[in-house]
């Protein structure tokens, strides 16, 4: 879509730009409702009240006072563009000095020909070792625009920038500075956002509007009957934090236990359920408890059996005596 060169120094790169992104979406058309006739609307000049034709389309401005400038496109074309097929860049910043809320449409940059490959590649290199990106101009649609110039992965990218002027003041949008957390809400927050994480695949994201958009036109197409979607229903206002906080996390990881075909289905781990957990939990409970009453058992015995030797040796020692006591007076009988 553009052909041009980018520009550091004395050192041009031959480039070509391609659009990185592309919007997905069925088009719809204004139509008659009663019939379904396409709607066009007319060019309509509120001067005259004739219609005109694309070609006797200029640009205007139109002052305070109501006074109208027309400007015609050979003016526009005619207006200097000191960036016109030149990325001329301005300076190698830190990625972190550039605030995403600049960033617009993004586009790929290829070498324009095999002699570019080693300039390209060089920059390229350049940009990684260093951790740097570019804020460059770059003149598109015959207007200049702020862009920025970065790798992404063996490619160099070109994001267009809003201009600082174009950046709206955020003014007092921000909660008040009175307003505080507490460390347990932090906390909270903190394993919310964890077990929200848990698995996540950006690539796998998709479009459920144009998913039911899909089908309800096909319905129509077909003449079918249109399928219901249900709404998720509106969160209800928070009043107390930490009881949403917790219900949010017991939701999540109740949605984590729910799921191990999918895991299974794209060849990942099932995630762990609360129930499977709560037997391992129960397992080692079980084996202690069982250890205990082993060793309760074990203590009862002992001392059953202690006891028991305990009256043997008490029984032992009398029937000594006893026959002691009876030796002693058959000897006494004996001597008389």
């Amino acid at each position: 879509m553009w052909k041009g060169a980018i520009g550091f120094g004395l050192v041009s790169v031959p480039v070509r730009l391609y659009a990185a992104t592309q919007e997905h979406g069925l088009r719809l058309h204004q139509v008659h409702d009663a019939d379904g006739g396409r709607i066009h609307l007319k060019r309509i000049c509120e001067a005259c009240g004739e219609p005109v034709d694309y070609e006797h389309i200029a640009k205007g401005f139109q002052d305070d006072e109501g006074h109208t400038a027309v400007v015609t496109q050979d003016e526009l074309a005619g207006l200097p563009l000191p960036s016109k097929k030149l990325i001329d860049v301005l300076a190698f910043v830190d990625a972190d000095r550039i605030d995403p809320l600049q960033l617009s449409n993004g586009y790929y940059l290829a070498p324009e020909s095999a002699a570019a490959d080693k300039p390209y590649v060089l920059l390229r290199e350049t940009l990684k070792q260093t951790e740097r990106v570019a804020v460059t101009k770059i003149a598109l649609r015959t207007r200049e625009s702020l862009a920025l110039l970065r790798v992404h992965g063996d490619l160099l990218t070109l994001h267009t920038m809003y201009w600082p002027d174009e950046i709206r003041d955020s003014g007092d949008l921000a909660p008040p500075s009175s307003v505080t957390v507490r460390p347990q809400e932090l906390k909270m927050a903190t394993s919310l956002m964890d077990t929200l994480s848990e698995e996540f695949d950006l690539d796998e994201l998709e479009d459920e509007y144009e998913i039911a958009l899909s089908e309800l036109i096909n319905a129509h197409l077909s003449d079918r009957p249109v399928p219901k979607k249900e709404t998720a229903p509106a969160p209800d206002n928070v009043i107390d934090l930490m009881a949403a906080l917790q219900a949010s996390i017991d939701n999540a990881a109740g949605k984590a236990g729910e799921g191990p075909e999918k895991g299974a289905k794209k060849g990942a781990a099932p995630r762990k359920s609360a129930r499977s957990t709560a037997k391992k939990t129960a397992a080692p409970q079980k084996r202690t408890a069982a250890k205990k009453t082993a060793a309760a058992s074990s203590t009862a015995k002992g001392k059953k059996t202690a006891a028991s030797t305990a009256k043997a040796g008490t029984a032992k020692s009398t029937t000594a005596k006893t026959a002691k006591k009876t030796a002693t007076r058959k000897s006494g009988r004996r001597a008389s």
